[in-house]
């Protein structure tokens, strides 16, 4: 129930800010649902890795668990995404200049 919170807010940021800089909206919508599951999987698998490694014993059929350890990882690579996409589209929206103002005025 906690995963459908979260996806519903990621796909709410994420259709926001493709729609302020004149992009795919529901395809940057699903691309940050995405980013989440994928930040989850790659600690699920680092953690798979690092506790056959350190002989940990995890309760790896507890699910709740899995979602809870994983959700900050997946949260943060969504949010890393989310401020590397508005940062290289906020470079790409040209300036509006106001040129009526420069009418009749001099080039020195």
């Amino acid at each position: 129930m906690l995963d459908i919170v979260i996806i519903y807010f990621i796909g709410k940021y994420y259709f926001k800010l493709s729609e302020t800089f004149n992009k795919s909206r529901w395809g940057f919508a699903i691309l940050g649902i995405a980013a989440y599951y994928i930040g989850a999987i790659i600690f699920g698998v680092l953690l798979g890795v690092i506790s056959t490694l350190m002989d940990w014993n995890f309760d790896w059929d507890n699910k709740l668990f899995l979602t809870i350890i994983s959700m900050p990882f997946g949260l943060a690579f969504t949010t890393l995404l989310y401020y590397i996409l508005k940062k290289q589209w906020g470079k790409e929206t040209p300036e509006v200049k106001d040129e009526i103002e420069d009418i009749g005025a001099s080039n020195e």
